[in-house]
């Protein structure tokens, strides 16, 4: 673990801040390719170098999928290969399925943290569908998991919509390669419904046949196809950058952001213009800026379907006038940390009051202040969240800046212009 330390930027920001590409978006197109049938061959390019995609990118190369930007469908894994997932939630919810379609058994395991993420609603609906899931160290429903094929076919299965979208991801990207083909129904309401509209996206690029409703998904059997994907940027990742303003004055441009077409993230845009934060398009390029002394309001905003955004959101807020209240994300106590928790925790530090509810957190802002060290709870988002109050020329100390290579390996480098250069690692 290596702390990081900004010392805060001063004067007027003008950056250009290019962003990864989404590892949502990647993870799920590198999916598609490799279930492509036996002699297909696509290319899946702009793939980010964070630790879920590398964790996909490496359970491929075990599969022999892999051969620089080329994905070679019809590698089932065999010979009770392990995939390790590191800590990568989706990754691991993705190989499982996959594993699935395994005779021989695939093992998927993780990192302690992902050890203690549940599981085992994805486990038991393919259960219902045939494979053998068994938790081979720790309680039912987690990882280590041994994954077979067994008896696997395809049919009707009954999820709950409310716990993770990554279990719905995950069945459905499986669905084309069942006999028969794999109708979900869903059980209450669907959280984070952009990310399973975006499954269905990217597989219908690969040439699957997916139907959406609101409580049920249709996805009858058929072969995915070879594809030429390119991976678009990430709005999860340029809500940093971009919500930075809030604490800082300038311009922000984000190259190539206006193109991306798949995540619900992209809300974050009117949110900006919501907080007084100006946003427009120029050449495909995402321009946001803000006059030195411009206003910043804070807001009232349900994130059920993009609670990526809450760690920037909130962190924003703490410069904004006024409460902003962010509901809808009860569910996000399960992700990479206790998102609700540990994000008030260091909101406080700021010298935000934040409170947290039942499905959400309310934060009263208008001060913020430089602190002590803030924990970051092996959560990547976190991390760079308490870092953008350093575009205010504030002090900020993290305990662990090493983390944001979940899903952004270069992330101090390529903000440096909005907040200033690292100046403590030890």
């Amino acid at each position: 673990m290596t702390g990081v330390g900004l010392a805060g930027r001063n004067g007027p920001i003008d950056a250009v801040v290019c962003v990864p590409g989404s590892k949502s978006v990647a993870n799920r197109a590198l999916v598609c390719a490799a279930l492509v049938p036996e002699g297909g061959v696509s290319t899946v390019e702009g793939v980010p170098d964070g630790d879920d995609c590398e964790a996909m990118m490496d359970a491929l190369r075990i599969c022999g999928a892999v051969d620089g930007s080329e994905v070679r469908g019809g590698r089932v894994p065999g010979g009770a290969a392990r995939f390790h997932a590191r800590l990568a939630g989706t990754t691991s919810r993705f190989l499982t399925a996959v594993g699935a379609l395994s005779r021989t058994g695939v093992i998927i395991d993780g990192e302690a943290m992902l050890r203690g993420r549940p599981m085992a609603d994805l486990h038991d609906a393919l259960r219902a569908l045939g494979a053998t899931v068994e938790s081979t160290e720790g309680p039912a429903g987690t990882l280590p998991a041994r994954v077979t094929r067994a008896g696997l076919r395809g049919g009707t299965v009954t999820i709950r919509g409310d716990v993770s979208s990554q279990f719905v991801s995950a069945l459905m990207l499986l669905g084309p390669c069942l006999e028969g083909g794999l109708n979900l129904h869903l059980e209450g309401e669907l959280v984070s419904r952009p990310y399973v509209e975006m499954t269905a996206r990217v597989m219908s690029d690969f040439g699957a046949v997916v139907t959406v409703d609101d409580a049920h998904i249709s996805v009858p059997a058929g072969a995915y196809r070879p594809t030429r994907y390119t991976v678009e940027p990430d709005f999860s990742s340029a809500a940093f950058p971009l919500l930075s303003l809030a604490h800082g004055h300038g311009t922000v441009r984000v190259p190539s952001l206006a193109s991306a077409r798949l995540q619900g993230d992209s809300v974050v845009l009117e949110l900006l213009g919501r907080m007084g934060i100006s946003v427009r398009e120029d050449g495909g390029d995402i321009v946001a800026h803000r006059p030195y002394g411009g206003p910043v309001r804070g807001v009232d905003v349900d994130l059920r379907d993009a609670s990526d955004l809450v760690p920037a959101l909130a962190v924003a807020a703490c410069a904004a006038s006024g409460v902003t209240r962010i509901t809808g994300i009860g569910f996000i106590r399960g992700k990479e940390s206790d998102r609700i928790a540990d994000l008030v925790e260091g909101l406080r530090m700021l010298g935000a009051q934040a409170t947290a509810h039942d499905d959400g957190i309310s934060v009263t802002g208008g001060r913020v202040r430089s602190t002590g060290t803030l924990r970051t709870h092996h959560d990547h988002r976190l991390a760079m969240a308490f870092s953008m109050v350093a575009a205010g020329g504030h002090t900020v100390l993290l305990d662990d800046g090493d983390v944001v290579s979940k899903s952004w390996p270069g992330y101090f480098e390529a903000m440096k212009d909005v907040l200033g250069p690292v100046v403590v690692e030890d």
